[in-house]
């Protein structure tokens, strides 16, 4: 029986902490980091095969990951593997990270014996997923890329005295000869800012081509990188046997609990052995298992988190009996759900803010009079402006960070489990406005979630004083908010507590925006109540050498089903009329 999975990173990477606190049953002297443990799964009857990628650990090339090369050579691997005497036919994939994210891809091959994927908190879509939010490059990639792949070039002199693992058997390359032998993904998403380009081209898939049955696993508290691409993922492959199933707690530890071994074990022996002992192939398994976040238990702390959340098992992802719910946001910082008379204000922030000196505007609602699930998708409609500071250079973008969080009826913040153990709130979302085109015609293109291609020619102006809608997406999440607790959205200029280390905090971002949301509405899907609401509060600003509209228009949609709401769209037509006609648009 074979089980197969790629390995790029160097072999022995554990963080002393993390290995201390693996379990037990999975530790050995070939345990690897965010892969699974071969003397735990060859007692289980498996093959355990694990292959360097091109360029790295002892198989010589160009080092390019993630790209169409690597893919190709991925696909022979696991054709190879299958043809072996030693093989059953059947390979399986398995892995944490890089090992789930190259795994979508290579399944879009359909190379021949592949059977089952496992892709495990893990990113499917390499732009928008890993490296640029919205449009937005990570800073993320720069720590991964020198920390985990410099370290394991093939040829890289002095890995084994630096504990980086064994030396390359033909011996060292020059520098000269490593810098050639490589792509670096940090200057490479630094120079490339379009999926369109050709580099971004060498990472591209369809998704729609995994046929092969597949467990995506996503992690809740994955908010900055992998979340997105385990539940994209799993939506939009064609694999007629395909699941979902939602985690909690750090990056590297459940994966190596009984609970979620079994799971594993379960899913693989069904496709690779044929022994079906949880309804994967017979249709008796629900295809969604959710883990639902509910009260206030801290962070970082498993025992406490399992005995807490509750699992549920749903028939489909989104959650197609979801009830939404559109809340408004006004000057006073409040989100209601009562439609505010038509006023006069504004609301500001100074741009580009950073983590440790933040410039945000927060909106609460009042505390809830019942518990309140939100499960699902988020859509934040906005419409912003930017104005130049005094004697400042005139802005030419925006982008837009934006947080939902959670606070208990004692009013101190829910903090939930980051996948390093950090505390992160419900979820964030970005987006650079200049791209914020959204292709409505696009098969992927839900109201719920907006599809952008992110091509060259998709980049649209921004202009001082212009008033430009844009739909943000706030990626999914789960909560059941308590009797007295309250929802807060956030809204900043840059990164706020919660980033980690995936944070956008990079060259790239513009020194001169200034961008000023204003009043705003937002929708959250409510499930398990009949509560739907219509409401908006609109803003004017007024000015003599400026654009008067100034209208932030936040429309966060949780769950499966969007309704439209055209009321608001006439209401918003007419301001605009109305405030051309009323004070004009002077040149």
């Amino acid at each position: 029986m074979t089980y197969c999975l790629k390995n790029t990173n160097f072999l022995h990477s554990f963080n002393a902490k993390s290995f201390s606190e693996v379990n037990p049953k999975h530790k050995s002297a070939h345990s690897s980091f965010e892969t699974p443990d071969p003397a735990f799964w060859t007692k289980e009857g498996y093959a355990v095969l694990r292959a360097d990628e091109v360029g790295l650990g002892q198989s010589p090339g160009v080092m390019d990951t993630m790209s169409k090369g690597t893919s190709e050579a991925f696909s022979e691997v696991i054709e190879w593997a299958a043809e072996q005497p030693w093989s059953s036919g059947k390979v399986g994939l398995m892995g944490i990270s890089y090992f789930a994210g190259s795994q979508w891809r290579v399944a879009a091959r359909q190379p021949k014996g592949l059977s089952a994927i496992l892709p495990w908190d893990g990113m499917s879509d390499y732009y928008r997923d890993r490296c640029r939010h919205g449009g937005i490059l990570t800073g993320f990639l720069k720590w991964w890329f020198d920390r985990q792949v410099l370290s394991n070039q093939y040829g890289l002199p002095g890995k084994e005295a630096h504990k980086w693992g064994p030396d390359t058997i033909e011996g060292d390359l020059s520098e000269e000869e490593l810098a050639k032998n490589r792509h670096d993904q940090t200057v490479d998403n630094s120079l490339h800012f379009f999926r369109d380009d050709p580099y971004y081209g060498t990472k591209e898939y369809n998704p729609e081509d995994v046929n092969v049955p597949l467990l995506s696993v996503g992690n809740w508290g994955s908010i900055m990188i992998h979340l997105h691409g385990n539940i994209e993922g799993y939506v939009q492959a064609s694999s007629s046997k395909k699941f979902l199933r939602m985690i909690v707690g750090r990056h590297d530890i459940p994966f190596y609990e009984d609970e979620h071994v079994e799971i594993q074990k379960s899913f693989l022996d069904a496709f690779l052995k044929g022994e079906d002992r949880g309804g994967w192939t017979d249709g008796t398994r629900p295809s969604v298992d959710l883990i639902i976040r509910r009260g206030n238990v801290g962070y970082n702390n498993p025992p406490v988190e399992q005995a807490a959340f509750k699992r549920r098992f749903e028939n489909e992802w989104p959650i197609a009996r979801t009830n939404y719910t559109k809340y408004y946001l006004t000057p006073s910082g409040s989100l209601i759900t009562k439609e505010p008379s038509l006023g006069v204000s504004k609301l500001s922030y100074q741009a580009l803010s950073t983590i440790d000196d933040p410039s945000v505007l927060n909106f609460s609602t009042s505390p809830f009079d019942f518990p309140v699930e939100i499960t699902g998708h988020i859509v934040a409609r906005v419409h912003v402006s930017a104005s130049a500071c005094l004697r400042g250079p005139v802005p030419t973008d925006v982008d837009l960070f934006l947080t939902v969080r959670h606070f208990a009826a004692d009013g101190s913040e829910v903090f939930y489990t980051g996948i390093t153990g950090e505390p992160v709130p419900l979820c964030k979302g970005w987006q650079r406005v200049s791209l914020r085109k959204v292709n409505k015609n696009h098969h992927r293109h839900r109201e719920y979630l907006p599809y952008r291609d992110y091509f060259s020619q998709d980049v649209l102006p921004v202009i001082i004083g212009e008033v430009y809608p844009v739909d943000v997406e706030i990626w999914p999440t789960t909560v059941v908010a308590e009797k007295g607790d309250r929802i807060v959205l956030e809204i900043s200029s840059g990164d706020t507590q919660g980033c980690g280390l995936f944070g956008h905090a990079t060259e790239e971002r513009y020194a001169d925006l200034s961008p000023n949301p204003y009043s705003s509405y937002v929708k959250l899907v409510v499930r398990g109540s009949s509560m739907l609401a219509d409401i908006s509060c609109i803003g004017l600003r007024k000015g003599l050498r400026e654009r008067i509209i100034f209208i932030l228009d936040l429309n966060i949609s949780i769950g499966s089903f969007y309704q439209s709401f055209r009321r608001h769209d006439r209401s918003r037509t007419v301001l605009i009329l109305w405030q051309n006609m009323k004070l004009g648009l002077p040149c």
